[in-house]
């Protein structure tokens, strides 16, 4: 049985993603050639890896199997790369960084900017996921580090404080709300909504609190970006639940009227994530170090 590294991160990605297009993207193969190994991955062991169904994929027990040695391996492979990287200036790093929308629009471009190009030979796969889905990730051994809001389940991981984040309804002048200091979510639900991509890490949130309060968000549109939904709302198209910093830096000039959500779960603080801080790769735990200074 002979499996290269490229096999095990694609096969790593693949459960990540829960889907052979949206690992073979992450791991730099086409569609073709990643259908191709890990169809290579099943002959060679003889059992099917991956369950496949309309939804996507999911590892089988066997799968699982593989996915335990898999995590092993690149951990040590990164380990090594880290501890040499000291020495041999041409060994390359690799991180993998899961992150909620908030820390990934307004608090990581900067941070991860700085680290690299004080590191240039660390390179970083960052990937936005819901708060409960980076913690989970981390936990699983399928990313080093993440970033995720206090309100995930964080059991077994070591949690460092990143920053404050509150969410709050951006709301155009002369709208009904632009009255209200304040308001609950649920009552927001009778006005129309701009909305981010229905994969968005956001979106999906915001969404579950939705259907938990008995009503859904009604969106006249769905665009990518905060910046575009702050500017959509300034427009009087909707109003929009964003972080506060991206309301503020869309609402200058009095664009926007901001309402604060008077829902606990609004309220967050951004945690770092990591399995264990000591027993990162040397250039993930540099990483860590980094966004832990700037806190």
């Amino acid at each position: 049985m002979h499996f290269d590294l490229t096999d095990l991160r694609l096969f790593l990605y693949v459960a990540d993603a829960g889907s052979i297009t949206a690992g073979s993207v992450r791991a730099g193969l086409a569609l073709a050639s990643a259908s191709a190994r890990v169809r290579g991955m099943e002959a060679q062991v003889g059992v099917a890896l991956l369950e496949r169904g309309r939804r996507g994929v999911r590892p089988t027990p066997a799968g699982r199997a593989l996915l335990h040695h898999a995590r092993l391996v690149i951990g040590q492979i990164e380990r090594m790369r880290g501890d040499l990287g000291d020495y041999a200036h041409g060994v390359k790093g690799h991180v993998r960084l899961l992150a909620n929308t908030a820390a990934m629009a307004e608090f990581l471009p900067e941070a991860l900017a700085s680290f690299l190009a004080a590191h240039p030979h660390v390179d970083i796969d960052l990937d936005e996921r819901p708060s409960p889905a980076v913690a989970r990730a981390v936990a699983e051994g399928l990313a080093e580090l993440g970033v995720a809001a206090d309100h995930a389940d964080v059991t077994g991981l070591e949690c460092f404080p990143f920053r404050g984040d509150r969410l709050v309804l951006a709301v155009p002048p002369g709208h009904a709300l632009s009255q209200r200091d304040r308001i609950p979510f649920a009552e927001a639900l009778a006005h129309d909504f701009i909305g981010l991509a229905e994969d968005n890490a956001l979106q999906l949130h915001l969404a579950g609190h939705a259907t938990r309060s008995g009503g859904r968000m009604r969106l006249r549109a769905r665009v990518r970006g905060l910046d575009v939904a702050c500017r959509m709302v300034a427009g009087g198209a909707g109003i929009a639940v964003v972080p506060e910093a991206a309301a503020r830096r869309g609402g200058r000039d009095g664009a926007l009227h901001l309402v604060r959500l008077t829902d606990a779960w609004a309220e967050r603080r951004l945690l770092l994530l990591a399995r264990r801080r000591d027993a990162l790769p040397a250039h993930a735990r540099r990483l860590l170090e980094h966004l832990i200074a700037l806190s």
